[in-house]
């Protein structure tokens, strides 16, 4: 069996690093450096809050304000200095050559700032002091390197609790440190022990089987670094994005979504797009719920149950593209005679989805986002399809990365999940602003994609 601190023995341990206190550190510092550039600097007082305003949203979005491990404020200074130049252009036309003066000394106030802060922090955890409870994932000979830093180079700010890995039932301690539990037990352990950071170290368990509790992790308060393989050799990534235990690389893992500012982005961008939008295309959507009316002579608007974010269920909106389909819940194909030819042009330029724009409005959906599916279908996909579920990480979207990728109608289901799960966990304004293009100006090079999706659900189980 496993041996384990007790929980409440955990609690005892942890010294000095109340939740939510050290990541405000960068935060506070930058304001206080851009505040003191502004004094320096002398420029009228809206023009200095708009810019510091606008350079703390884009240290933000850029993930600057994240706490690394490793405390080296030189590795993001390129890219520090790159924010603070990027509002210039804005407030450049108010303040000529004070806009310059003020960004070039906001870059210099920013580094300052956050290197004092850092040298700080790298004093107060010699002393013990606001030390982050840590737990490695692994029980190999680079785990046990990665604990014996961590203990050994308190100024990196973490206390290592233990190890959790796959398959490990004995009662040995690795280099003093004890085996905390399974990887099946991990969200149980970082909460039981108040882990802050979890490294991810080469475990015994497959890729595949890590993924979902990985997922499951990144829902608690916790920070995720991965050891990538093959770390001896260098990778092409900037140093700035990386974070470091001595000479082992660290892969941070984003945050679901990139935390909840970027979820308000997106939802604000939704209302505000979707509205426009609507604006835009109502008289092409009164035309054409004309032509369904005089067409078939029924309703115009054919609405759906669909499942969303969380497995909740929406009624979904479209332009009615079917004569009569009593079986649309259960029915996965669409036959030639359910339709006429305005309902099969109506799909095949997807124009029958316009009036989800209202659902969009109502934030039951977003702009982007995975496609939404029947609760027949999408309860047969949870139980026939890996990582089926996590697509509901995210409320559904009028259009998605799967869809632009040509995966849409009779194609594998399989192929979308991938598709989707890749846009939720590598979500970013730009990329909603990418395939909202391509929805508008679709491309015509997806020869392979469509290819790969000729297999229907049936195929891919």
């Amino acid at each position: 069996m496993t041996t384990s601190l007790a929980p409440a023995s955990a609690g005892r341990l942890r010294r000095g690093a109340p939740a939510g206190a050290l990541p405000m550190v960068l935060p506070m510092a930058d304001i206080a450096g851009l505040a003191t550039a502004g004094l320096l600097v002398g420029a009228s007082g809206w023009v200095t809050a708009a810019y510091a305003c606008a350079v703390l949203a884009l240290l933000v979005a850029d993930g600057q304000h994240r706490l690394r491990i490793c405390r080296r404020v030189s590795d993001q200074l390129p890219r520090t200095a790159a924010v603070a130049a990027m509002p210039l252009l804005a407030v450049l036309p108010w303040t000529g050559s004070d806009g310059l003066r003020l960004a070039l000394i906001s870059a210099a106030t920013l580094v300052a700032g956050r290197a004092g802060a850092c040298t700080a922090l790298k004093a107060a955890h010699r002393r013990g002091r606001l030390l982050e409870p840590a737990l490695v994932i692994g029980t190999g000979a680079t785990a046990v390197r990665v604990g014996q830093l961590l203990r050994n180079h308190p100024e990196l700010g973490l206390t290592p609790r233990g190890f959790v890995d796959h398959g490990f039932v004995d009662s040995q301690h690795r280099d003093g440190m004890p085996l905390l539990g399974e990887l099946s037990e991990l969200a149980d352990v970082v909460t039981g022990y108040r882990i802050q950071r979890v490294i991810v170290c080469f475990p015994a368990a497959r890729d595949a089987d890590l993924v979902p509790l990985l997922r499951a992790c990144r829902q608690l308060p916790v920070d995720v670094c991965v050891v990538p393989r093959l770390y001896e050799l260098g990778a092409a990534l900037p140093r700035g994005y990386l974070d470091e235990l001595g000479d082992i690389p660290l892969v941070p893992l984003r945050r679901l979504g990139a935390g909840r500012l970027g979820a308000g982005a997106k939802a604000a961008f939704d209302f505000v797009a979707a509205a426009a939008l609507l604006i835009a295309v109502t008289p092409l959507l009164l035309a054409l719920a004309g032509a369904v009316r005089l067409d078939g002579g029924g309703p115009a608007l054919f609405r759906q149950t669909r499942v969303t974010r969380g497995g909740a269920t929406m009624e979904l909106l479209k332009l009615r593209s079917m004569i009569d389909h009593p079986d649309s819940d259960t029915r996965w194909a669409v036959l030639p005679e359910q339709t006429n030819s305005l309902g099969r042009w109506l799909r095949g330029t997807h124009l029958d989805e316009l009036p989800q724009l209202v659902n969009v409005l109502r934030g039951q959906m977003s702009l982007v986002g995975p496609r939404p599916e029947r609760p027949y279908f999408a309860a047969r996909f949870e139980q026939q399809i890996p990582r089926y579920g996590d697509r509901h990480r995210m409320r559904t979207g009028l259009t998605g990365w799967a869809a632009v990728n040509g995966l849409h109608g009779d194609t594998s289901i399989a192929e979308r999940i991938r598709f989707d799960n890749f846009y939720i966990e590598h979500w970013s304004p730009w990329l909603d602003l990418v395939i909202l293009a391509r929805t508008i100006c679709p491309m015509q090079n997806l020869g392979s994609l469509q290819s790969l999706g000729t297999v229907s659900w049936r195929g891919s189980k």
